[in-house]
Order: C-alpha cells, then structure tokens, then sequence
C-alpha cells in the first residue's frame, strides 16, 4: 500500500537492477477492477530533445531539455526533419537548460554555426591548461534564421550556446538574462570517501566575455543574478560590432516578462486539484483534439469551478503573509495599539477571495487544465504543444521570425 507514501518513497520502491521484474496492482479511478501489471526494469533514457514540431507553417520548434550524449546529434536530426516539413526559420528552446556536456554544447553551436568556428575557450590561472574549443563539423544550416529562447534556469552549456548565437550574431536571443554559471571544476579525493571541488577555470564565449556571474553568492528568489552595476560590467563586441556585457550570464536581445503563476493556480496544482480533474475529463471523453488545437470550453470551465465547490484549495497570498509579519512586528515592538486601526483595514483590503480569484485568473487556470488535460492524451508532448499558444515567448519569437526586418535590425550595430 502506497498511497500515503510520498513520490520519492515510491521511486526507492520501483527503481531496481535492469532485467528485474516488478508487479504492480493499480487502483484506477472509474475502474471498478484493480489492474495487475507485469513489468520489467529497464535501463532508463532520456532524449535531450524531448520535443520537436512546427509552431506556424513556417516556423519550426526545438526544445532542448539537456546536453547530454548526442545532443548535438538530436538537434541535427530534429532540425532536418523539420526543414523537411516546410520550416524556414527555427526557434531554439533553452529554457530551464541546466547544461551538461561541453563537448555536447560545442556540437550543438556546430549545427548552426561554420567548421573551424571557436565556440568556447577556458582559461585559468595556468595558463597551460587554458584551451579553445572549436567547431568540427559542417553546419547543417549556418543561413536559416534562428531565435534562441532562455530565462534565468538556462545554465552552463545553454549558456555557451546562447552566447556563441549571440556574438556571432547569428540569430536573436528572447527571454530572460541566463543563470550565470560558468566555471570549470576539477574534483580532488578526500579521506572518509569525500570529494573536492576545486575551481580551475571559466568560460569564455568567443566574443571575449565571462558568463559567470560576478556574485553568485546571492540570486533573486527565481534563481536569477539579478541587475548588475554598469560599473561592474565589461563591454565586448560581436561580430556585427553589437555591444554585449559579461558579468553575469547572457542578456537576450528581447526581454521578456517573467511570468508567475496566481497563488490560488499554485494551489490548485500542488494540491493535485488539476491533477485529479485530468483524471475525470479523461475518464469522461474519450478522445479530444490535436493538443495544438485543444482548448476547454466556457461551459466546461463552469463545470470545473462547480467542481471545486467541495473541494479544499485554500491559499495564503504573499501580500497576506506581509500583512502578518507587519502585525507580529508591531506587537513584539509595543506600536500594535497604535496603527492597530490601519492593519485591520488593510488586512481586509488585501484578503483573497476565492471565488473573486477563479474570475481574475480564470484565463491562467484554464491553460493549466489544458495542458494537463493534453498531457493524459499526449504525453510530455501534448503539454508543450497545449503552452504554445499562451507561451508569450514562443510567441514573441514568431512574431520576429515573421518579421525579417526587425530580425535584421536586431543583428546589426546601431
């Protein structure tokens, strides 16, 4: 019995040597039966491009979700294939890209960029053990245009990849500054069976610039660098004559907002709410459209907040959690009597409302449901493709991949 068992005690309970047999009985929601598995362990691989497909008729999508072995290779084929559909432009998705491989980020530049091309160069302090990583291969397309899309999870590697885009003016960068990790480190041995690791160099995309962040002792909460001083940041040029900074990760060329989920959609989704309404609409529809196409009706959004009437989703906003600190200092500091009047009311200004919520961030909670919903029929892919419409960079990006001109004029020195 597991059903109070958390996912990772679950996890230790499946996991085991390949070639070994597990069986699993399963309770099924709308199935009365329990369902009795047979399985055998596998060894378990995971596709660095989980994903790929066109986003418009011409436009074609890449997500890369790591750098590990054949990487590079992945995003070869995937970029093929999808010329073979009809795209003439590309967007490359690195967004919560942690990295992986060097050699891994060198082959994916090498897609895109020319043989003999420097991608990377480390240097140290011994200077012996700097070296300059280069592209080996024929490109698969040095011409197509191409929009990289990062935010502040796309770490190491996705960052040499957007940087060499970037200096070499190759395509246009959409999203968020990226992490800011960009260290090389060795691991020494220690006694009790404990390791090391020792700094010994950093990344250097080829314009000249460090992506590591200067100070990366302290991140905003969303794991980003945040705004640097300009008086800590080095100027370098691309190949255009573009001026691009170091001092912590790659700035794209179009920022975005980054966006952050109402605190009533956080609650619905971590208290498995969405979860289990997927669960029921699969049970109840036996079929829905491509995910590309897939949208929940007005009258089934009705349906889901009657739905929740029963159900407990209940929340405690930041600005309410403010407002209780701001309450328990005033009473440690003895000021409590005196702006006692002015909490309450605005305590009362700023409590939530449950049902006021389901109004204002119905459009977010229903792209949610969407994808979950998606996801019971098309797996990892039917989430990514149910976000494209509502991915406002995704959308950006179309939108200068359609339009040439602004592409160019992003790619050139003012």
């Amino acid at each position: 019995e597991v059903q109070e068992k958390t996912t990772s005690e679950i996890s230790k309970l499946l996991k085991g040597q390949a070639n070994t047999s597990l069986k699993l009985t399963i309770k099924r929601y709308g199935v009365d039966d329990q369902l009795e598995l047979n399985l055998t362990r596998e060894k378990i691989t995971i596709d660095n491009v989980p994903y790929y497909g066109m986003v418009s008729e011409d436009v074609g999508y890449i997500k890369l979700s790591d750098f590990t072995t054949n990487a590079g290779k992945e995003v070869k084929n995937a970029l093929l294939e999808l010329k073979n559909e009809g795209a003439t432009s590309i967007i490359l998705d690195l967004r919560d890209n942690p990295g992986g491989l060097l050699n891994e980020a060198v082959n994916v530049s090498n897609v895109f960029i020319p043989k003999g091309s420097e991608v990377v160069s480390t240097r140290g302090k011994v200077r012996d053990w700097n070296k300059i990583y280069k592209a080996l291969n024929i490109p698969v397309d040095n011409e197509i245009p191409v929009v990289v899309i990062t935010n502040s999870r796309s770490a190491s590697a996705a960052e040499i990849v957007a940087g060499v885009i970037q200096d070499y003016d190759r395509g246009v960068l959409v999203g968020q500054k990226t992490f800011g990790k960009g260290l090389v480190q060795a691991t020494r041995p220690l006694t009790y069976n404990a390791q090391l690791k020792v700094t010994t160099a950093k990344y250097y995309t080829p314009s000249g610039r460090c992506i590591q962040a200067i100070d990366y002792s302290n991140r905003n909460e969303d794991g980003s660098v945040g705004k640097i001083p300009d008086s800590l940041k080095v100027a370098f040029q691309t190949t255009n004559g573009r001026t691009v900074y170091d001092g912590g990760g790659v700035d794209p060329d179009i920022t975005t907002e980054l966006e952050h989920l109402a605190p009533i959609t956080v609650s619905l989704i971590f208290k498995s709410i969405i979860f289990d309404y997927g669960t029921e609409y699969h049970f109840e529809h036996e079929s829905i459209p491509d995910a590309v196409d897939f949208s929940i009706s007005d009258e089934e959004f009705d349906d889901f907040v009657t739905w929740l009437s029963d159900k407990d989703f209940d929340y405690t906003t930041k600005v309410e959690n403010s407002m209780e600190k701001l309450e328990s200092l005033a009473k440690q500091e003895k000021h409590y009597q005196e702006i006692k009047n002015e909490i309450e009311n605005l305590k009362n200004k700023v409590k939530h409302n449950k049902v006021a919520d389901l109004i204002t961030f119905r459009a977010e909670i229903k792209e949610v449901l969407e994808e979950e919903i998606a996801s019971r029929y098309y797996f990892q892919e039917g989430i990514i493709e149910a976000s494209f419409d509502q991915d406002k960079d995704v959308q950006r990006a179309i939108q200068v991949l359609h339009n040439q001109e602004e592409y160019k004029s992003l790619l050139v020195k003012n």
